[in-house]
């Protein structure tokens, strides 16, 4: 319509001066709904023109505008008797419009969630027919109900309003009107509004959910009789987790999902591992009992155990594990996604094969970290896994802690998932149909859209925190309600025996029939089958010592094959001048014409890993690049921003090579990396931090996963961690890596600490994490300036020898028996040290590298002290502080490493509550004054 013709038709409409906002209202509604406006005002709206070619519902304010320009370009209209009567039904028909919006915007604020009736609500006006200048007068009215999904194009107003409360306030609150993408929000609108959120279940689905219910009441009651007072996190009203998780497995199942990783924390842990995942009672109560087995290791409390098993389903079985989580609550679930991820590689096929589940604390979810963190991870390339069903147990207290203003500065505890624009179901925990629709509902939109969804299971926690606290004591309103109201079973109980879709005799016999199940100690999952070949196999990589022998050599016609695929790159690439030098020196490099620096050692490993058929992924936030610019794994056209990656042009049948950068998160990362690696035994898995010293975002990751993970869970696991580590005037927080944390963590031979100092050293060592049959973490102090140290160089002879040498002994030409002092070290001061003595021209003092700090390597360093014998002065020289390093943390590998009769001392800084200084000129004077000290003999 051109603007004449528009003005035209405007100056004789009965919309025009002041009624410009109502049309902006008429056209709006015409975008939510074509079909919600009359047809003269529909003509209107499909006729307006294009804004610069683009659709109108990407560019309506501008449409909205030309109204107001014409508005203005004559006086008001005379409306007639017949065109005032049109104007009235149209403006009511867009407050009916705007009505059902409200209540998809907000009915979830109305909804009767809290099973105790003790939320209060603030009033939403929103949801009143007078906001909407509508009244009960209108109930008889008829109207358009636009894209209300309940079946029909029009209703009465009483009818519609009816309808509206029962789908958005009912025992499910749901918000999904956050979603920007049409598509989403429309899908959910159909399967919401066209059931009015309270689908038919059949009498079988029915007493399923029952019988689930009777179990999650049983089990319970069953352990609070047998072990009164012990620990046990009770599941006790929030029953209803039992019959969702099962609905949940099976519907899974039925839609092609093969394994299911399941990541909690404590609350109903127990309840699950019995009830879901099929484990025997018995064995649960032996350890009630204080039964443990001896061949286990250190263990863990009952309420932080995992399981695996597999779940009947008519889709066939579902593998299940529950991950092993520690107190740390939410930790967890970047480890599941991880593990997730893992299995999605392995069956190289759709997403929905495997499905994460989480299952969290209302508290807990708000309140820590780690799950924005993993939220924010849920979408990118390198940590995506299809979505996740995440489940908010919804105690409404935390600890002790239950007002809102305390707990957190948002109204739900799942807001936090808006961030990724997630869908939001806030159910009534006391109504298990609504919770089981839900359910359903959640699957369907995870598996269709591959985006993560929450289901907040409002419920209420029948006892304290666990068992032995007194809840009356900080929520004396809230438990004098708890105590008189009835367990979920029996008012479910009561509405399927109103319903006759059973009697009471009957639901008596579920409780005695499980009781007696829970008597003789069997298992009381009927869907519980022994576990078939789901997941991948260990036992190749189990009962291996340290020294056990491994072929790592490689030979220089291999070498110098690979080097050229990884520095071949398509010829219309073109390269960042800084890189195209650094690769132009790699080509040199295999020709002999130039040593090996670190960075073209670090990817001939990877492509000789590859090459044999093993995996590799690498993360962290620089890690494509590295951050100190010595990786360029990653090549990036300057022309087009393309990117190329040599290594994973190696050969057709290599291992998968996956690099991404990282999101800027080290406790989540490192966590999901983890995940992986116990999921993954045949991929070099590697995390590095930017800095070794951002390692300590994610201590969490380390103290109750990495290093202990072995010997609580008997979870093996072969991450590699690099750790940029030297102290080069940088500061206190880019100096070191706390090498010390991690060797205090050390016993068991729980892992590996190595401060490699050549490119031979890195190549070997990377390969042998690999070529190895043995999986434990591998914990590395990487350098900064040795990435480019002169003297830190390599030959591809060194690389091809295949070891990684734990101790280098002297390399200088410095006759054993003149030595009179032997100074032992690790990393990046060993090159100051030789540097100074070659300066010093002494040959009275030999030194010794540590390449690996533990599992100490005794013998191979006895072997190299064995020619010092005579040699009573013994140094240990460190640049790290004397209260950090490896100082008081090895000392007494170092005494015994000596020989007999020997004195030990230490060159290094003094003791600091700092890791380094601030001040280069400090540092430097500190770093000069520590080597003197090393290669001054007394």
């Amino acid at each position: 319509m051109q603007e004449s013709v528009m003005k035209a038709w405007w100056d004789s409409s009965h919309m025009a001066g002041a009624n410009a906002a109502y049309v902006e209202e008429l056209y709006e509604a015409y975008l939510e709904d074509s079909q919600s406006v009359s047809e003269p005002w529909r003509q209107v709206f499909d006729n307006l023109p294009k804004v610069d070619g683009v659709e109108l519902e990407t560019n309506h304010s501008s449409v909205k505008e030309q109204f107001r320009k014409l508005a203005s370009l004559g006086p008001a209209a005379r409306m007639s008797g017949g065109a005032a009567s049109e104007a009235v039904s149209d403006e009511r028909q867009v407050k009916v419009l705007q009505l059902i919006n409200a209540f998809r915007f907000r009915g979830h604020q109305h909804a009767n969630l809290d099973p105790l009736g003790l939320w209060k609500q603030a009033r939403v006006r929103d949801l009143e027919l007078s906001h909407h200048s509508l009244s009960e007068k209108d109930f008889d009215t008829v109207f358009n109900v636009g894209s209300y999904a309940i079946g029909k194009d029009s209703m009465s107003l009483g009818d519609l309003y009816k309808s509206l409360n029962r789908t958005y306030c009912g025992s499910i609150g749901a918000e999904y009107m956050h979603i920007t993408d049409t598509e989403q929000k429309r899908w959910l609108q159909q399967k919401i509004e066209s059931v009015e959120a309270r689908p038919e279940f059949s009498s079988d689905e029915k007493r399923s959910i029952l019988k689930g219910l009777v179990a999650a009441d049983g089990m319970e009651k069953y352990l609070s009789s047998k072990f009164p007072g012990a620990k046990r996190f009770s599941l006790e009203g929030g029953d209803s987790l039992i019959p969702m998780l099962k609905g949940l497995i099976t519907e899974a199942g039925a839609a092609g999902t093969k394994e299911c990783v399941i990541g909690m924390a404590h609350r109903g842990r127990l309840n699950v591992l019995v009830n879901v995942l099929g484990k025997n009672p018995s064995v649960l109560f032996d350890e009630f009992s204080g039964k443990h087995d001896e061949s286990l290791g250190s263990g863990d409390v009952k309420y932080h155990a995992g399981f695996s098993s597999d779940f009947a389903t008519p889709g066939g079985n579902v593998h299940l594990a529950l991950a092993f989580n520690p107190s740390h609550l939410e930790i967890v679930n970047p480890v599941v996604m991880g593990s997730v991820r893992a299995r999605i590689a392995r069956r190289s096929d759709d997403n929905n094969r495997v499905l994460p589940i989480t299952i969290h604390g209302d508290a807990a979810i708000a309140g820590q970290g780690v799950v924005q963190e993993t939220f924010n991870m849920s979408q990118t390339r390198g940590f995506a896994v299809g979505g996740t069903v995440r489940i908010v147990i919804n105690n409404q207290v935390g600890f002790t802690t239950s007002k809102i203003a305390d707990a957190r500065s948002t109204q739900y505890c799942t807001d936090i998932a808006k961030m990724v624009q997630a869908p939001i179901f806030h159910v009534n925990a006391d109504d298990p149909e609504a919770v089981q629709f839900v359910t359903k509902l959640a699957l369907e939109y995870r598996n269709k859209f591959k985006k993560d969804v929450v289901i907040d299971l409002v419920c209420y926690r029948r006892h304290g925190h666990n068992e032995a606290d007194e809840p009356n004591a900080t929520q004396p309103l809230m438990y004098q309600k708890i105590k008189k109201h009835p367990v979920t079973r029996e008012i479910y109980t009561d509405q399927l025996v109103a319903e006759g879709v059973l009697e009471e005799r009957e639901a008596k016999k579920y409780l005695e029939d499980y009781r007696n199940a829970l008597d003789h100690g069997a298992c009381v999952v009927e869907e519980w089958r022994p576990m078939t070949e789901h997941s991948v196999d260990w036992s190749p990589y189990m009962g291996h010592d340290w020294d056990t022998d491994y072929d790592g050599k490689i030979s220089l016609d291999k070498l110098k094959e690979l080097g050229e695929k990884i520095t071949t790159y398509p010829e219309d690439y073109k390269l960042n001048s800084r890189v195209n030098k650094l690769y132009q020196d790699r080509k040199s490099m295999i020709t002999g014409d130039k040593k090996l620096d670190w960075g073209m050692a670090e990817n001939l490993a990877y492509a000789s890993i590859v090459q044999l058929g093993h995996d590799i992924r690498i993360t962290g936030q620089d890690s494509g690049r590295g951050t100190f610019f010595h990786r360029h794994a990653v090549l990036h056209n300057q022309g087009d921003g393309g990117v190329h990656i040599p290594l994973q042009h190696i050969s057709e049948e290599q291992g998968e090579m996956e690099i991404y950068d990282s999101v800027l998160s080290e406790a989540a990362v490192m966590a999901f990396e983890y995940g992986f690696a116990t999921a993954e035994p045949n991929c070099l898995t590697i995390w590095e931090a930017q800095f070794g010293d951002f390692a300590n975002g994610a201590q969490v990751v380390f103290d109750q996963f990495l290093s202990s993970g072995e010997a609580k869970w008997g979870r093996l696991c072969g991450l590699t961690v690099l750790l940029p580590h030297g102290y080069e005037g940088q500061g206190p927080e880019h100096s070191s890596a706390r090498l010390e944390r991690f060797l205090q963590m050390c016993a068991d031979h729980n892992w590996q600490v190595c401060v490699p100092s050549t490119p031979a050293q890195v190549f070997n060592m990377l390969r042998r994490q690999m070529i190895r049959p043995m999986r434990k973490p591998l914990i590395v102090m990487s350098p900064k300036s040795l990435l480019r140290h002169a003297m830190a160089t390599s030959t591809l002879e060194e690389l091809a020898e295949g070891k990684f040498h734990n101790v280098i002994g002297e390399i200088d030409d410095i006759a054993p028996e003149n030595v009179k002092r032997v100074v032992m070290c690790s990393g990046k001061v060993y090159y100051d040290l030789l540097d100074q003595r070659r300066k010093n021209e002494q040959t009275d003092i030999a030194l010794i590298r540590l390449e690996q700090l533990y599992p100490f390597p005794q013998e191979e360093c006895a072997k190299i002290v064995a020619q010092y014998s005579h040699v009573k002065d013994w140094v240990w020289c460190q640049e790290e502080p004397q209260n950090q390093g490896a100082w008081y943390c090895s000392q007494h590998h170092f005494w015994q490493a000596i020989p007999d009769g020997a004195k030990l001392t230490y060159a290094g800084r003094e003791a600091s509550s700092s890791p380094a200084v601030g001040y280069v000129s400090v540092h430097n004077q500190q770093q000069k004054a520590l080597v003197e000290d090393a290669l001054t003999i007394k």
